[in-house]
């Protein structure tokens, strides 16, 4: 039972509830023995403990079942956006509960006083009903606040891991493109397009170069941004590559215009298509081919694997941080698959609406 399960107990309440239970079940029964009893020392001490005990055997049957009911809603209403949805069913299930525990109840307990030879004629006034109700909202209403207050903390908490993963998203991929290999084949194939006298190649290949820096500088801090831009920043990318390795490097995007608008995250296909130049031959006998597609509402990219002979061996940052910023931000993840043959790798493509709230995008 969730009730003698401290994980469980935690997970759906958002602390350990038990001894809250406890305390809570003892105080409401006592309040409202006192309060609709007569519990004055001039009667028996048997009529005291009888009363007393009815009405801890309602009020523990009311809370287990109420909690119980909190419980499932929980399940089933777990975002901020809910919580209205969640609170309204909480009220009516209590009004339910308190009514049909006060009539089976009643039944029951006249029942078992008759078969003790007592007599009993158990019932529940509108005024009794009415202040019972309220005391029990009243401790359903701390479970509601700890839980939004839980909820609150963990929301702040992913929104600061989102944060620190994006920024250190950009300062790798700044780091990457800034080491110097890459800076001095760049420059290299700068100087061979200048000594063509090829003006205009040159300021494309300079234009190009400065928007793979702007797009990871503007980019750094977006969670989710367009499958459009993505494509705009790769295709910067790809030209600065393509003077490098020329026709060895062959990048086909396969994108049909309804797809534009999905979401992906920033700078995870440009670091895809980085990875397959980083760990694969490209050369003349053995061009090196990256296919990007759309497949099932997933972006498809892959490439055929050939190994250079001195390989760099991998730290697989790059697919450990898109994989890590699609966890924080949404409920799906990214697949990757090698058979030997065929690196792939699927990217979740994202609508706004399956964007994981932050505490940044609620409402107080």
């Amino acid at each position: 039972m969730k009730l003698f399960n401290k994980e469980e107990r935690s997970q759906y309440l958002g602390f350990d509830d038990l001894w809250f239970s406890i305390r809570g079940i003892l105080i409401v029964s006592s309040i409202t023995s006192f309060l609709f009893n007569d519990m004055s020392l001039n009667n028996p001490t048997v009529i005291l403990i009888v009363r007393w005990t009815s009405c801890l055997f309602f009020v523990t049957i009311d809370w287990l079942i109420i909690r119980y009911v909190l419980i499932l809603l929980r399940k089933k209403f777990p975002d901020f956006k809910d919580d209205y949805k969640r609170i309204t069913s909480l009220f009516v299930a209590i009004i339910i509960v308190l009514l049909a525990v006060d009539f089976f109840g009643g039944k029951f307990l006249t029942m078992f006083f008759a078969f003790l030879g007592i007599k009993s004629n158990y019932g529940m006034s509108l005024k009794v009903f009415l202040a019972v109700l309220i005391i029990f909202v009243m401790g359903m209403a701390i479970y509601e606040a700890i839980y939004y207050h839980v909820r609150l903390k963990k929301s702040i908490i992913q929104e600061e891991q989102a944060k620190q993963v994006m920024i250190q998203a950009q300062l790798d991929t700044l780091t990457n493109q800034a080491k110097p290999h890459f800076l001095f084949n760049s420059l290299n194939t700068l100087r061979d397009i200048i000594d063509e006298e090829a003006k205009e190649d040159a300021k494309q290949f300079v234009d190009n170069l400065s928007n793979v820096y702007r797009f990871i500088t503007e980019s750094g801090n977006s969670g989710l941004i367009s499958l459009e831009k993505e494509l705009k920043f790769v295709r910067a990318y790809i030209d600065i590559q393509t003077e490098r390795f020329g026709d060895n490097l062959i990048v086909n995007l396969n994108i049909s215009k309804d797809q534009l608008a999905k979401g992906v995250i920033p700078m995870s296909l440009q670091l895809l298509i980085e990875n397959a130049i980083k760990h694969n031959v490209v050369s003349k006998a053995k061009p090196l081919v990256v296919d990007v597609e759309v497949i099932n509402e997933f972006l498809m990219v892959s490439n055929t694997i050939e190994t250079k002979s001195t390989q760099i061996p991998s730290t697989k940052i790059g697919l450990k941080n898109i994989q890590k910023r699609y966890e924080l931000i949404s409920d799906k993840t990214i697949t990757i698959k090698n058979d030997g043959e065929q690196f792939i790798v699927l990217l979740p493509l994202l609508n706004s609406s399956e964007q994981k709230k932050t505490n940044a995008s609620i409402n107080h």
